[in-house]
């Protein structure tokens, strides 16, 4: 079973933007934003990669998913 972490929160407190604000910034609600963060919710490519433009970071910067059982 694949896991999944987010350092999306981190990231996006260096950016000084709310939750509200980045959701706005890359077209989704606000409860991605916050699944995300929370590791709740995997994201689509594009939507990964619209949050790591937005954030000034890379993919492997924001994300680590392990496919190990």
């Amino acid at each position: 079973m694949a896991t999944f972490t987010a350092q999306v929160k981190k990231f996006r407190l260096l950016k000084n933007l709310t939750q509200e604000e980045l959701a706005q910034r890359v077209g989704v609600r606000r409860e991605t934003i916050m699944r995300l963060e929370n590791a709740k919710y995997n994201p689509s490519l594009e939507l990964a990669v619209r949050i790591a433009r937005e954030l000034d970071a890379s993919i492997d910067d924001l994300f680590h998913f392990n496919f190990e059982n």
